[in-house]
């Protein structure tokens, strides 16, 4: 079988696996770490799917590495449609999480006018809503390339 960029068991997938991993647990960091987010519902599931993703992303970074140390061939049917699944999974809790607290986001931004009144009084604080937000839509373009390229494989198997 011919390895494709991204795919499991390459160095490029290696890399992608620990990008998730980084993105998202600095989401759901900034997330736990902001004032306020406890008060929505959103921003709780926000926080749960970026732990989840970040799980998932670290034990596959794990096992990426220990097939390119040791050489061996994670592109079995078996494994890659493990990866096809879980990726689906954690796509799309993580693209209904972000999506949910961006619309909680805006909402606090127009309607409630909840940012204004963070620039006057604790603008960091506030600030941390998008950031976490931004960095989970970064966690699920990630893996959705991580998704896309092991369907791709498994087709193929």
């Amino acid at each position: 079988m011919k390895k494709i960029i991204g795919g499991p068991g390459t160095l490029s997938g290696l890399i992608l696996r620990i990008g998730q991993c980084v993105s998202a647990s600095a989401s759901m960091s900034v997330m736990l770490t902001a004032t306020g987010s406890y008060n929505c519902t959103a921003f709780h599931y926000l926080s749960a799917s970026m732990g989840l993703q970040a799980l998932w992303s670290f034990w596959l970074a794990c096992a990426y590495h220990f097939a390119l140390r040791y050489k061996k061939d994670l592109q079995t049917p078996i494994l890659v449609s493990l990866f096809v699944g879980g990726d689906l999974v954690t796509a799309m809790l993580s693209l209904a999480a972000a999506c949910s607290s961006a619309g909680v986001v805006v909402l606090y931004a127009r309607d409630v006018k909840y940012l204004e009144y963070c620039d006057v009084h604790d603008q960091f604080s506030c600030l941390r809503y998008v950031v976490a937000v931004a960095l989970a839509f970064v966690t699920w373009v990630q893996i959705a390339v991580s998704f896309h390229v092991s369907f791709w494989i498994y087709a193929s198997v």
